[in-house]
C-alpha cells in the first residue's frame, strides 16, 4: 500500500480508517502472555485486514488499573500518531506516493519524561507475509512496556537552587577610579605646562 501526502492527511483528518479500542484490567493480562498473545493476534489481524483493503487503521489496546497503559497499532508514512498528522507535511512532498508502515505507539504518565513512545514494528509486506513473526514482535513489545511502566519510578522534582549573588562594582570604587584617572590627567598637564 501507497499513499500520497494529501489522501493521508485527508483521511486522518475525517478519521476516514479502520478504528477499534479493547480495554482490558492490568490484573488479567500483567502475568499471562497467553492472554496478551490473544490480544497481540487481533491487533496485528486488524491491521493487516485494513492494508489489504488500502486503508488506514488505529487499533487500540487500553490497559487500565493504577498503572494505565495505552497501546496503539497505526499504520502511517512517519513515526509519528495520527494525533500529530498536520506535522507530517514538514517531511514529504505533496502528490508523491510514499509507502505505508505499521508504527507501535505506547502512551503512559509512567512510561517515560514525554509519556510516550513509538517505534517501527513492520513493514507492510512483513505484515502480511510473516504475520506470526509481526504478532511475536508485538507481544515482546507489550510484555517489555508493561514491566517498563510497572517499574518506572517518576524523577524527584529538583529544587531550585540559588545562584551566588555576583559581586557588584561599588559606585563609590569607580567613581575612586575616575578621580584618580582625573588627578593623573591634570598631574601630568601641570608638568608639561611647566617645561
Amino acid at each position: 500500500m501507497k499513499i500520497n501526502l494529501t489522501d493521508l492527511t485527508t483521511k486522518i483528518e475525517q478519521q476516514d480508517y479502520l478504528q477499534d479500542l479493547e480495554t482490558v484490567k492490568y490484573a488479567d493480562i500483567s502475568k499471562s502472555k497467553t492472554k496478551v498473545k490473544s490480544l497481540a493476534t487481533k491487533m496485528i489481524k486488524e491491521t493487516a485486514a485494513a492494508i489489504k483493503h488500502n486503508s488506514l487503521s488505529h487499533v487500540a489496546l487500553e490497559v487500565t488499573g493504577q498503572r494505565p497503559v495505552t497501546f496503539v497499532l497505526e499504520n502511517n508514512i512517519i513515526n509519528l500518531p495520527y494525533s500529530n498528522y498536520k506535522k507530517i507535511a514538514n517531511f514529504f512532498e505533496e502528490e508523491k506516493d510514499y509507502p505505508v508502515f505499521v508504527y507501535f505507539e505506547t502512551q503512559s504518565e509512567f512510561l517515560n519524561a514525554s509519556n510516550f513512545r513509538i517505534d517501527q514494528i513492520a513493514t507492510e509486506e512483513e505484515i502480511t507475509q510473516n504475520e506470526d513473526e509481526v504478532i511475536d514482535k508485538l507481544v515482546e513489545a507489550i510484555m517489555a512496556k508493561l514491566s517498563q511502566v510497572r517499574e518506572y519510578k517518576k524523577p524527584e522534582p529538583v529544587a531550585k537552587t540559588k545562584k551566588p549573588a555576583a559581586k557588584k562594582t561599588t559606585t563609590k570604587k569607580v567613581a575612586a577610579k575616575k578621580t584618580a584617572k582625573k588627578t593623573v590627567k591634570k598631574t601630568t598637564t601641570k608638568a608639561k605646562a611647566k617645561k
